[in-house]
């Protein structure tokens, strides 16, 4: 498993979680943290401290992320309503690969190769003193907090699902 550290986009997200000052460090897993279920059975942890990003499209053609709580799914309708959009459209594997320049079970809240137009955190994750997010490989995560990645995103609070 040490071939992850070794991952460029690894490289990339753990030399940024440095710079940005985070105090997390990028933890490999022997297991998949594919899914929030998968992350939080290798961690130990609830599945509503995994902190997953999710990738949409807006009407622009834009990506939106979403880091949201692995405790429920994103309510498209609530946050299109909640940004004044008529609808959030799914994006596929090649668009999450080239907006974020991670793999779909490996997309990290930081270290994007094009900003999301919007990034939203749900305000579940304050609800957990440590999430675990994606450090840009399915086998790679990092502890962090509900204020750290609302910081270094600049990511808006919202209710993004029940």
């Amino acid at each position: 498993m040490e071939e992850v550290l070794n991952n460029p986009s690894v490289i990339r997200v753990t030399a940024l979680l440095k710079e940005l000052g985070c105090s997390g460090q990028v933890t490999i897993l022997s297991d998949s943290a594919r899914t929030a279920l998968d992350a939080a059975n290798a961690l130990g942890i609830e599945v509503g401290q995994v902190a997953s990003s999710i990738v949409f499209k807006l009407p622009s053609g834009n990506p939106l992320l979403v880091i949201t709580s692995g405790r429920h799914r994103v309510d498209t309708e609530l946050v299109a309503k909640n940004l004044g959009v008529e609808k959030l459209h799914r994006a596929d594997a090649d668009f999450v690969k080239n907006a974020s320049g991670f793999s779909i079970g490996g997309v990290s809240p930081v270290g994007w190769v094009n900003k999301p137009e919007i990034t939203l955190i749900d305000q579940a994750l304050n609800d957990y003193g440590v999430a675990w997010a994606a450090a840009g490989h399915p086998h790679s995560v990092y502890p962090t907090s509900f204020e750290e990645l609302a910081r270094v995103t600049g990511a808006t609070p919202m209710v993004v699902g029940d």
